[in-house]
């Protein structure tokens, strides 16, 4: 009978009215809406979303309590595997995780997993977010987790839950990584949301200290050798833009999504209460495919831009999510597919006045099964613009890197570990962005995780050593 019921739609603002503020787009399930939804769920013996699930969620027995009504049990299966519910339920790309995974899915629409992780997780927030948690006994061992991003979030919670003194190093002024620079306000509430899913962290026992650039302020080697921390993880994210390297790049106007994101995000640009300062023009074309590339096309609409999306390669191959795709086209975002930049063109006074740019056609599938993009002769045109954001990837920032002897990096500049987390260095661990390069929140959170037990298992060799 579950399959029988269409799965229930998710009430959203009206795009003509979204397109101009920054209040969250999607209002997820109250709570009937959710408990249908729930019925939905088949109960697999074998549930496949839970293998799908980077952090490996009891999907099926949280759906479950949540059917029901038993909505506080349900929140307390999510809290067994992840710290961020109300955060994964509206960023996660549960349609090729653990939605897409749904065996509902194959004939059907799967069971909406992430719009009732988001129920569950807001209901924690808005009813028990104030409980204190269960006091863990101290094991006497102290971890530093570098950054307060996703993957520093999980690791530490779960090393504090196993009774680790933990401390988070933030070198920016405010909490939370990614998750309050990189992602709009309209997709992730930061007050609402952000904030309090950070408070419940800290309820854990966890310290947070910001404004400590790890590399400057401290090192790794003197949080282990001055400091009395007996492991670090690094989880520092992965800030450093790439560009194309075309003429004109340096041009007044032309921008870095992080750059352009942080502006808007952490410096709040798009309130008019804040004087920070953020140059949007008439016309802003923003080069790239990702959520990143999305997240600023759309805060480029909502500042009052005509915004454009310039890709290289076919709809198909877009690698930001469905959703993020559905919701720009419906913002009003134009999208120019099986397009490539080849230089930014300057008026009179240096500033930007267009984009010249070649027409492309798919060729041949590269390393990653995708088909390259290859140029059409003859086909070059300009595009006007007075901003252009480029959102083609980020690297990590190479600061903790070169200050730390021993740490081996790829030839991309991120750290090399192994699945459990481990560096080169003894006692040494990382995981998330600073690990894979820019990739989604609940990956790094997996990584945290992983590299938690890591570190559990490590000190616990240490201390059996010692006593033998």
């Amino acid at each position: 009978m579950a399959n029988r019921i269409p799965r229930v739609p998710v009430r959203e603002q009206d795009p003509q009215v979204r397109a101009a503020n920054f209040e969250e787009v999607c209002h997820g399930y109250d709570r009937q809406e959710a408990l249908l939804e729930a019925s939905r769920c088949l109960r697999c013996r074998k549930p496949r979303c839970v293998e799908a699930c980077p952090v490996g969620i009891a999907i099926p027995d949280f759906i479950a309590a949540l059917h029901e009504g038993r909505i506080a049990e349900a929140a307390g299966i999510i809290a067994r595997d992840s710290s961020l519910p109300s955060v994964c339920g509206r960023v996660c790309p549960q349609e090729t995780q653990c939605e897409g995974a749904c065996v509902l899915g194959v004939k059907g629409e799967p069971v909406a997993i992430g719009k009732l992780e988001r129920f569950v997780g807001d209901w924690q927030l808005e009813n028990a977010s104030g409980a204190a948690a269960a006091a863990v006994p101290r094991n006497g061992h102290k971890v530093a987790v570098i950054g307060s991003g996703p993957a520093g979030l999980a690791c530490a919670s779960d090393l504090a839950k196993t009774g680790y003194e933990v401390k988070i190093f933030e070198a920016l002024h405010k909490v939370g990584g990614v998750l309050v620079y990189g992602i709009p306000e309209f997709r992730l509430p930061k007050e609402r949301i952000v904030a309090r899913e950070i408070e419940a962290v800290k309820r854990l026992g966890v310290e947070i200290e910001t404004d400590v650039v790890v590399g400057r302020t401290v090192t790794v080697d003197s949080l282990l050798d001055e400091e009395g921390y007996e492991a670090v993880f690094i989880g520092s994210g992965a800030g450093l833009p790439r560009f194309m390297g075309i003429p004109g790049e340096n041009l007044n106007g032309v921008v870095s999504a992080n750059e352009f994101l942080t502006r808007a995000n952490l410096m709040h640009a798009y309130d008019a209460r804040y004087d920070t300062p953020i140059h949007v023009g008439r016309r802003v074309a923003v080069v790239g495919g990702g959520n990143v590339a999305m997240d600023a096309v759309r805060t480029a609409r909502r500042l009052g831009a005509e915004a454009t999306i310039v890709y290289r390669r076919s709809e198909k191959e877009l690698p930001a999510r469905a959703e993020e795709v559905h919701h720009a086209r419906e913002e009003g975002i134009r999208f120019r597919m099986l397009t490539n930049p080849v230089e930014v063109l300057a008026d009179e006074r240096g500033w930007v006045r267009g984009l010249r740019c070649v027409e492309m056609e798919l060729g041949e599938p590269d390393e990653s099964g995708r088909r390259s993009p290859v140029a059409k002769p003859g086909s070059e045109f300009d595009l006007p613009c007075d901003v252009v954001v480029m959102a083609l990837g980020t690297s990590p920032n190479p600061l903790i890197a070169s200050t730390t002897e021993g740490l081996r990096t790829d030839r991309r500049g991120c750290i090399e570990a192994d699945a459990q987390g481990a560096t080169s260095r003894p006692g040494v661990f990382a995981g998330g962005d600073a690990v894979t390069g820019a990739a989604t929140v609940i990956l790094a959170m997996g990584a945290g995780r992983a590299a938690a037990r890591a570190i559990d298992e490590y000190l616990r060799g240490k201390e059996t050593a010692r006593t033998e």
